[in-house]
């Protein structure tokens, strides 16, 4: 499989069809995928929880790779995810772009930009425009 086959084959088994299995054998033992949650970096373990999690959220779920550029080891793709709200089948569309760089046919490391501002906001977790209304300086405020 080339380096692209196996990124989409992680999506389609993993965040797809929810096939947790495929993690351990897809990634190396002491990945650490950055970038997911900003402030660290997820193992594989808790990378089982952050599937589980979102796909709570999220059902059908589809990623496309929309652009890849390889260099060595290394693979970058640009995203597309387009799913539906598991709470009322409303469709949800993100982006989200990925480096990996590779180990034979295994991920070995892995840094994430994922687009969860606009997936809340589409989850009806944040106010619609949130982000445009950040920017002029006011804040979201929970009461």
């Amino acid at each position: 499989m080339t380096k692209i086959e196996i990124l989409q084959s992680w999506y389609d088994e993993v965040w797809s069809k929810g096939n947790l299995n495929v993690i351990d054998h897809l990634l190396v033992p002491d990945i650490t995928a950055n970038g997911v949650l900003t402030s660290i970096g997820l193992t594989r373990e808790e990378f089982r929880d952050l599937v589980v999690a979102v796909r709570g959220l999220l059902q059908s779920i589809d990623v496309t790779l929309k652009q890849t550029v390889e260099q060595g080891d290394w693979l970058a793709a640009l995203t597309e995810i387009n799913a539906k709200r598991d709470d009322n089948g409303e469709p949800v569309s993100i982006s989200s772009q990925v480096m990996v760089r590779f180990e034979g046919t295994r991920l070995a490391e892995t840094h994430y930009q994922f687009d969860f501002f606009t997936m809340f906001e589409q989850l009806g977790q944040l106010p619609t425009d949130s982000l445009p209304i950040c920017l002029t300086g006011q804040r979201l405020v929970w009461k």
